[in-house]
């Protein structure tokens, strides 16, 4: 069962996001590049080709961005609610935010929080301003902490 930090929650929900822009801009530059020696070669048609397939790839990974944007909009949306969540479980129980985990990225109904090696279900009413947690326990005790 995997755990996340709030300070995972603050920092690596991006990532995807940004490993998709710094790989467009790599393809950008290489395009660039290939421009600039196919202006420079005009009777050399390799270059002229490779441009070609630069482009495509770039609107591989453009296309793959544009519908990932929706599903990562949402998910940050989400992760933005959890982190007033976890500090609100740390003020109520006297605890830094540091040692409360969640068992998920969003905030949904049924997620577990941990702190003080005890498990706890999470119940929220039906307008999410208020909680219940319910002492619970799980079936896997092997836990990886996501920092």
């Amino acid at each position: 069962m995997t755990f996340y930090t709030d300070h995972y929650l603050a920092t690596h929900q991006q990532l995807n996001t940004m490993i998709n822009y710094v790989i467009i801009m790599i393809l950008l530059l290489l395009l660039l590049g290939t421009l600039f020696y196919y202006l420079r070669h005009r009777l050399q048609t390799k270059y002229r080709d490779l441009g070609i397939i630069i482009f495509l790839l770039i609107l591989i990974f453009g296309g793959l961005q544009m519908t990932n944007m929706e599903q990562s909009q949402a998910q940050y949306s989400q992760s933005t609610r959890l982190r007033p969540f976890i500090r609100a479980v740390a003020r109520d129980h006297h605890l830094a935010t540091h040692q409360i985990v969640v068992n998920s990225t969003t905030l949904t109904d049924g997620i577990i929080v941990r702190f003080n090696k005890k498990d706890y279900r999470v119940n929220f009413s039906p307008n999410g301003d208020n909680y219940t947690l319910t002492r619970t326990h799980v079936v896997d005790h092997h836990v990886n902490i996501q920092n």
